[in-house]
């Protein structure tokens, strides 16, 4: 394993890499954010606001300290390529899955999502994507570029194809997204209603679980650059967690936190929470 910056871990994930079977890893990287930058500051954030939850979720009735978790810091990025911080990425988490552990990555922004979808889906033919946001991240470029936070769900369709991307609470994109995603992904906009319907087609296959945090109400999250009204609630979100424990977890990532948007710090205790809940989810 690459050698990286490790000051605190997150709370309850302090077992050894080698007898983990969920490693959390950092990705302070904000390189394409296209409104607000600052989400690179969240790993660090969340890894000190962490320690004002408790460890025990009474929504999956699991505890972080029954089960074997590692934290291995952040990753260094490399700021103004934005290749070579996907490189970067892969490369850490290519080690995570070829130790046969789960990724699970906090972010950062949600470009950060390809390079673990990329890694997963060599040893996951039939990887599916369960995709919470605010955003249908469809475009097939922004502003001339193709890797952006704007394109992540396009490119990930790139390389998981038809049928596999399930998108949920989706309220922003152009009018070409909403089409394109009709042929091409299931896209349920405003809300979550229909998850439950869609648990029975998902199970027995491996899911990577990608939440974007702006898929909660800003009145809920305020501390992210692209805030979008309208949005599902927090209680939605933890009924949507009891849910998803049908499922088989491959990984997952919690992006789009920029903290100091909240200075009540509220939203980093959101996020704090989700972490926790699914770190949970994704232990067997």
């Amino acid at each position: 394993m690459k050698k990286i910056d490790k000051m605190h871990t997150f709370i309850g994930m302090d077992h050894s890499y080698e007898e983990a079977g969920v490693v959390l890893v950092g990705v302070p990287f904000d390189g394409t954010t296209s409104y607000r930058p600052g989400t690179r500051f969240a790993p660090n954030q969340i890894r000190m606001d962490s320690y004002g939850l408790e460890t025990y979720s009474p929504y999956l009735d699991k505890d972080l300290e029954d089960v074997a978790l590692n934290d291995i810091g952040d990753i260094s990025i490399p700021f103004g390529n934005t290749v070579k911080a996907l490189e970067t990425i892969k490369e850490t988490v290519t080690a995570i899955v070829k130790d046969d552990k789960k990724p699970f990555v906090i972010g950062g922004e949600h470009l950060i999502s390809l390079p673990v979808v990329e890694t997963l889906v060599k040893k996951h033919s039939d990887l599916h994507i369960l995709h919470f946001d605010a955003h249908t991240d469809l475009r097939e470029h922004y502003l001339g570029e193709k890797l952006s936070h704007a394109t992540v769900m396009r490119r990930v369709h790139d390389l998981v194809g038809d049928g596999r991307i399930f998108q949920f609470g989706i309220r922003s994109g152009t009018k070409e997204e909403f089409i394109w995603a009709k042929e091409h992904t299931y896209l349920r906009p405003f809300d979550l209603d229909t998850l439950e319907q869609k648990i029975p087609s998902l199970m027995k296959k491996p899911i990577y679980l990608s939440i974007d945090l702006d898929v909660l109400d800003p009145s809920i999250f305020s501390g992210t650059g692209t805030p979008e009204p309208g949005g599902i609630t927090m209680k939605e979100l933890l009924n949507a967690f009891i849910l998803m424990q049908k499922l088989s977890f491959a990984g997952a990532d919690v992006v789009e936190l920029s903290p100091h948007y909240d200075p009540s710090g509220v939203s980093t205790a959101v996020a704090c929470k989700v972490i926790r809940e699914v770190a949970l989810l994704l232990c067997e």
